[in-house]
């Protein structure tokens, strides 16, 4: 069985991305695994890792629901989530990568999103990128 890998963030964008993540293991009989990439460091205080516990209890619910064969990953590691999800994709051979995006500024346009340009450019698989609506 194969495996698609979605980056997960609590927001429109990683919402997107987890939905399509959904229908494309269902669509390819794959199981899946949701990473939930934090930096650590000072930012992820006390309050942020219970908000982030949070934010999984409601995505492990979601993925139950869904009747996908699924793991969830939670990393706080001070890497780039685009390193953490690179690992995860080469760690399970993963044949789809799912990534949200979120619109930018026009100053933004110039460069796609560091996290974005670097799963793109260096993820050993497809990598589908998808949209909020």
């Amino acid at each position: 069985m194969g495996t698609v890998v979605v980056g997960y963030v609590a927001k429109p964008e990683g919402e997107a991305a987890l939905a399509r993540a959904i229908e494309e293991a269902r669509m390819r009989d794959c199981s899946l695994v949701a990473v939930s990439s934090h930096r650590g460091g000072q930012d992820f205080d006390e309050a942020r890792a219970s908000a982030a516990q949070g934010e999984l209890d409601d995505l492990r619910a979601r993925l139950e629901s869904s009747g996908v064969p699924f793991t969830v990953r939670q990393t706080v590691r001070g890497l780039e989530p685009a390193e953490d999800l690179i690992a995860v994709a080469e760690e399970h051979g993963a044949e789809l990568l799912v990534i949200g995006l979120r619109r930018r500024s026009p100053v933004g346009k110039l460069i796609l999103g560091s996290n974005a340009q670097r799963v793109l450019l260096d993820a050993p698989c497809a990598v589908l990128a998808v949209k909020a609506s």
